[in-house]
């Protein structure tokens, strides 16, 4: 099946574009792919909230009630400030957000006091959803812009939940040891196309050798993606915080895995109803574009910028430390007493699901903190108890 005549609109919009400047980083499409007002794929009116493939805050609500049992721990390391920020970058439908919010309600009435929680979500689409969920909490969610938190103003915690994979990505190919970056052109009649040039910033060669990766000796024909976007994400995190925690939960990498020479044809994939696609360029603007992240490099720029790297486990661990092997006992013990047997075993599949090791449980969680004591950056962190992955 072919895209319909309505989702042409994009790839038509991005094609003029092309043939009046000539051919564009892939990072300048997957952006207008993505984020193009209206037509994006984050963007479109019509976005399905099951979307489309599963994502953690989906499957339960246990997934943020563990996530806040984590940040609630982080408030008490601080010394449970009278005023504590949490703001969640890349909302959403708001899901977790909703599921967060209720359960702190509900558990910690001190921790609630001291809450301000907040959003930075750039599609104005998902504003939207995410307003209508979280309608009834009033004035304890605020919608941010990055350019309205001051430099060194937040105590707290900034989190994101597969926020990462969908920055806009550099693609790269090694060609008789030489290092090209692929562009996206257009052909009449023919649509989208790759062509290879010249790198489009030195950055990208940059990136390799910060990691110590020789990846000009790597065979002709290798190709691989580079997400600095995410880089720049770390500065303005590293900028706005003044004392508190980084929380990364996403699927990807340490950098020798990520950029292994067996990694041939790099892991940018396209997701659409539930299945995935190799091809970028068929259904723009109605499929998803993600990259696997690489988590050694947010480590080792968070340092550089002085964000201390205090964990890196596997989700499946984060969640086990967290309670979730307790939620899974517990629901066994529901229906031995006659509770609803569907639902029990509807949240027992969920729970499962987030511990997936070819799944959701091998997502990466990455902690980094920045202007904690040294008491307080050794504290034992209940979800990152041994053992630890090593980046």
């Amino acid at each position: 099946m072919s895209p319909s005549q309505a989702d042409r609109r994009l790839p038509e919009l991005i094609g003029s574009r092309i043939r009046a400047r000539g051919p564009v980083t892939f990072a300048q499409f997957m952006e207008w792919a993505l984020y193009e007002p209206g037509l994006g794929y984050y963007e479109r009116e019509h976005l399905p909230l099951g979307w489309d493939y599963r994502t953690s805050p989906h499957l339960a609500a246990d997934f943020a009630q563990l996530l806040a049992e984590q940040i609630f721990q982080f408030w008490h390391i601080l010394g449970s400030p009278p005023h504590f920020a949490v703001i969640e970058m890349g909302a959403g439908s708001g899901r977790l957000a909703e599921d967060w919010l209720a359960y702190v309600c509900s558990n910690w009435p001190d921790f609630w006091q001291a809450l301000e929680y907040g959003i930075l979500e750039r599609s104005a689409f998902l504003r939207r959803l995410q307003r209508e969920r979280l309608a009834g909490y009033g004035e304890k969610v605020r919608w941010l812009e990055w350019d309205e938190i001051p430099d060194g103003s937040v105590t707290g915690c900034f989190f994101s939940n597969e926020l990462v994979d969908a920055f806009p990505v550099h693609r790269v190919q090694v060609q008789a040891g030489a290092l090209r970056e692929i562009y996206v052109d257009w052909a009449e009649g023919e649509g989208f196309r790759e062509v290879l040039g010249d790198l489009s910033t030195p950055a990208l060669e940059a990136y390799f050798a910060r990691l110590g990766i020789p990846i000009a000796t790597y065979p002709s024909g290798y190709q691989t993606e580079v997400n600095l976007k995410a880089l720049e994400w770390l500065q303005l995190l590293a900028r706005k915080l003044r004392r508190g925690y980084v929380l990364t939960l996403d699927y990807g990498h340490t950098a020798q895995r990520y950029y292994s020479p067996q990694r041939f044809q790099g892991t940018l994939l396209a997701y659409r109803q539930h299945g995935t696609y190799a091809d970028p360029y068929v259904w723009v603007g109605s499929q998803d574009l993600t990259a696997h992240v690489d988590f050694t490099t947010l480590q080792q720029v968070g340092e550089s910028l002085g964000l201390k790297c205090l964990g890196f486990t596997q989700q499946s661990c984060f969640l086990v430390n967290l309670g979730l092997a307790e939620r899974l006992a517990a629901l066994g013990q529901v229906g031995d007493e006659g509770g609803d047997l569907g639902q029990v075993l509807q949240r027992r599949h969920a729970l499962h699901a987030l511990l997936d090791p070819l799944g959701l449980g091998s997502f990466g969680v990455l902690l980094q903190a920045k202007g904690l004591s040294e008491a307080e950056a050794a504290q034992p962190l209940q979800g990152f108890v041994e053992p630890e992955l090593h980046l």
